[in-house]
């Protein structure tokens, strides 16, 4: 990690690793977390191999469902890792993303207690990770953890 390229996050879920990958490669599951509530989401493409699309819409209503994320996975170790970019749309053509080009590297590691879950957001230059921090990058990415959290660790103690 470069701290003048990349923001992180780290957290431990009390859930075994089979579960968030799933709730990462699962569109229903997907939906339920991926955007901070009380925003919702709708999967149009979930494509969980390296070359796949990743495309998603975002509602405040649950009514009008905007354009939220459209990006392509580059690499996907089974169980343990995901890496996707927004500098490339679901259809591998450069993008220029609004507000901001990433690359998210989330990786899954089994933890005394569940799951230890990674994210590391890289950027091209100092000033757009900084833009993504002002934008809230530590709330909105943190709250959808949280939420993932949630929702696998109340299936874990069922």
């Amino acid at each position: 990690m470069n701290p003048d390229l990349d923001l992180e996050i780290e957290r431990i879920i009390r859930a075994p690793r089979e579960a968030v990958w799933k709730a990462w490669t699962d569109p229903a599951s997907l939906e339920q977390w991926w955007v901070p509530e009380p925003a919702r989401c709708r999967v149009e493409r979930l494509e969980v191999r390296a070359g796949g699309a990743f495309l998603t819409r975002i509602s405040d209503d649950g009514m009008d469902y905007l354009p939220h994320l459209d990006a392509c996975f580059v690499r996907v170790e089974q169980g343990e890792r995901i890496v996707f970019t927004n500098a490339l749309d679901h259809e591998w053509r450069p993008a220029k993303p609004d507000p901001v080009a990433m690359t998210a590297d989330i990786t899954l590691s089994d933890h005394a207690y569940g799951t230890a879950y990674r994210v590391v957001v890289r950027h091209g230059d100092p000033a757009a990770r900084s833009r993504h921090e002002e934008l809230g990058f530590s709330a909105g990415w943190g709250s959808t953890i949280e939420q993932l959290a949630r929702l696998v660790e109340d299936v874990a103690v069922r």
